[in-house]
């Protein structure tokens, strides 16, 4: 098979690339009054405008060529079908099918997963209503006050990321909190205001077996028993989102609280699981199924709409158009409301463990640039933070920005201040200001000529710095899940057009091995020469230096 960069197509984006990287956005917009018009999609409450990009009618028409090139319709077909993409670990990836609203049929090996997935969501509704209704006490007869989810990497970025989102549809006496680090220090400040009679932790892992989240589940567990005193509270007070139902009960959670969920749910995808069991508890299972729902309206949208007419096929390509010919090697994800200051934290793990990839799917090295840095907060923070580099930095550094139209919390004028900021930024990363711009005002403001010409470099804005506004109506169940679909699937096509396994995640194994290694030496304070002189001398200085 022909290397996606010796293509016909890829050669004439390359060349493309050429003919529009001198090109002025602020021009094209003079030149097409209708250019954000044409350059816009609406779809399940979700305004996308991509018209401040570096690119012309014939820059989409060439994207689309290599979209049809690497056969992206068929791709999407075999997603939903229940093919195994992951080739590595010899899995299917059936997110979409945990949120499958309309309960058609999904296929795996021949069997149905629609009726295992509503079971879970029926044991998930049962135990997140009893524990918000308060029928589920603790070991002494108490009602849940605090939930504690300890999981890592995506058994804790997507329920974390959702909570915080959609924090206004929270129970107001039922507190979330979230523990991933193995540092002791987030475990116990999470700990330390709680009251355990009050206190239900839940344990996600799909092994069981996972060394950090382990770990805090023990120290969570001991931290119950010393204050109640009876092994039997364990039951009350901890469940698991797991597989492994021997470790489960050795543990003390009793099988009957132990929510299931299956090999072809990657952990980044895995909030629309029983991972997402700290969201149901949190929203209620109506909310839950909202959330659902309207990631389901995008996965219909995507697997459906014309190429051309589809938003996550759309900003899939205009990132393949930044990182591949433009050599732009960050993006930033910069969400203009603060319940989303969790999402570039999620979107960092969903891309960069999906597509930061060095060999194609068939275990060839790749010669081109795969997955972009992803990164940003919430806005207006990052404005008095790193937005200089952005606007006046040698970097090319494509942005999101992503606000609702309608704010959780109404207050004067505060939401029209937030809108206004967000929509600046995008137009004066566009338009720029020119040296006569910049003398001019200048002029108008009555300074010194002199003066002037000292700072007058110094006042001047490149501009044609490209962004992506997307405006949400508001951000509900529905919407927040229709946004999270959106950046999936755009992720899953990138990885299609960079001929990448998008669903495995090799590179995080190898700090694990080495990490079971060094640890029983700097527990034992054994001398090694198993290890770079580098590595053996920080062990040898943990040594010596740790007290007590």
């Amino acid at each position: 098979m022909t290397e996606i960069d010796q293509t016909e197509e890829w050669t004439a984006l390359a060349n493309h690339w050429a003919e529009v990287k001198p090109l002025q956005m602020r021009d094209l917009f003079q030149q097409s009054p209708e250019r954000a018009e044409q350059m816009s999609i609406r779809q399940c409450g979700i305004l996308l405008d991509y018209s401040k990009n570096r690119i012309t009618s014939r820059s989409m028409n060439l994207l689309l060529e290599l979209a049809q090139a690497v056969d992206v319709d068929g791709w999407r077909r075999r997603m939903f079908s229940g093919e195994r993409l992951n080739i590595t670990e010899n899995r299917a990836v059936l997110h979409v099918a945990l949120r499958n609203r309309s309960n058609h049929p999904i296929w795996y090996d021949g069997e149905d997963v629609m009726p295992g997935i509503n079971t879970v969501l029926k044991q998930m509704e049962a135990f997140s209503g009893a524990v918000r209704s308060g029928e589920w006490t603790g070991y002494t007869g108490k009602p849940i006050s605090d939930v504690v989810n300890i999981g890592i990497g995506g058994s804790n970025l997507g329920p974390l990321m959702v909570c915080e989102a959609l924090k206004p549809y929270q129970k107001a006496d039922l507190r979330m909190h979230f523990v991933s680090n193995v540092d002791a220090t987030h475990i116990l400040e999470t700990l330390r205001p709680l009251d355990p009679e009050t206190t239900l932790f839940i344990i996600a892992s799909k092994t069981f077996t996972t060394q950090e989240t382990l770990t805090n589940a023990y120290t969570a567990r001991n931290w119950l028993l010393q204050k109640l005193g009876d092994e039997k509270a364990v039951a009350r007070h901890f469940v698991a989102v797991s597989t492994n139902g021997e470790r489960v009960s050795q543990f003390g959670i009793d099988t009957e609280n132990m929510f299931e969920f299956w090999d072809w749910v990657g952990g980044r995808y895995s909030l629309w699981s029983a991972i997402g069991l700290p969201i149901a508890i949190a929203i209620g299972m109506d909310s839950f199924y909202e959330l659902l729902q309207g990631a389901h309206e995008m996965d219909q949208h995507f697997l459906h709409a014309d190429l051309s007419e589809n938003m996550p096929v759309i900003m899939a390509l205009l990132g393949i158009w930044y990182v591949d010919f433009a050599n732009a090697g960050t993006h930033a994800i910069l969400p203009y409301d603060q319940y989303l200051r969790y999402l570039p934290d999620y979107l960092q793990q969903a891309d960069m463990e999906s597509n930061g990839k060095r060999v194609t799917r068939f275990g060839r090295p790749v010669d081109y640039p795969t997955g972009p840095v992803i990164w940003g907060t919430a806005g207006t923070d990052g404005q008095h933070a790193y937005y200089q580099l952005i606007h006046q930095g040698t970097q090319l550094i494509p942005c999101d920005f992503i606000i609702p139209v309608n704010s959780h919390n109404e207050s004067g004028d505060h939401h029209e201040k937030l809108f206004a900021n967000c929509l600046a930024q995008s137009e004066a990363l566009m338009r720029g200001k020119t040296r006569v711009e910049a003398r001019e005002e200048m002029v108008a403001s009555g300074m010194d000529p002199d003066h002037i010409v000292d700072l007058l470099h110094h006042r001047i804005f490149p501009g044609n710095r490209p962004s992506n506004t997307l405006l949400v109506d508001k951000i509900t169940p529905s919407r927040l899940g229709s946004l999270i679909a959106l950046y999936e699937h755009k992720i899953f096509i990138q990885g299609v057009i960079w001929r990448v396994n998008s669903f495995d995640q090799w590179g995080v194994e190898l700090g694990k091995q080495l990490a079971s290694v060094i640890l029983p030496e700097l527990k034992e304070e054994r001398q090694t020469t198993n290890h770079d002189s580098s590595t053996s001398g920080l062990i040898t200085y943990f040594h010596r230096h740790r007290k007590g």
